[in-house]
């Protein structure tokens, strides 16, 4: 999933997914009879928990095309590091034209994002964060920078680990 090497993968086997809809579009193949129209969609689904996945499918008909998409996104899910109802620290990435910007927020604070942004932090089971999304509204580039956004997220331990100090020194400098 967008080419990243230290993400765990997880296996959908006795996760219990919830899928959201995230856009279905029609679509135009010109040929030299005429026009053939299909629809391509785009879903997310996630255990609530930190388990999440995208999927895109195309097919002749919406039903089947957002099967296929379900399908893709259950092939194709991640863990996501959480700090309880929130993100751990900012974060923002792009993919496309789309720009995604998140921010941890208090508790109680809400889900203050929109769209395709909303869809990807629902599934994930975050609660409480601000979120930006800049640039390109297009739901397939959206989707994929908070995802881009979301697995470049570090807990506080992993960063610990990673400069060889303890968890006291990541928030407290020397």
């Amino acid at each position: 999933m967008l080419g990243y090497k230290n993400i765990e993968k997880v296996k959908p086997a006795g996760i219990e997914l919830t899928d959201r809809l995230v856009g279905v579009q029609r679509v135009t193949k010109v040929t030299k009879g005429g026009r053939a129209f299909g629809f391509s969609a785009i879903v997310v689904v996630g255990d609530g928990k930190g388990v999440v996945g995208y999927g895109l499918g195309k097919s002749k008909e919406v039903a089947s095309a957002i099967a296929k998409a379900v399908e893709d996104a259950k092939k194709n899910l991640v863990r996501i590091p959480l700090d309880g109802h929130t993100v751990p620290h900012e974060i923002e990435a792009r993919y496309g034209g789309g720009h995604v910007f998140l921010r941890p927020a208090s508790h109680g604070t809400g889900l203050i994002a929109g769209g395709a942004v909303r869809a990807v932090l629902e599934s994930v089971g975050i609660h409480d964060v601000l979120s930006k999304s800049k640039g390109s509204s297009n739901p397939h580039n959206v989707v994929k920078a908070t995802f881009k956004a979301l697995l470049n997220l570090r807990s506080a331990n992993v960063v610990a680990r990673q400069r060889g100090i303890s968890i006291s020194k990541v928030f407290n400098g020397k």
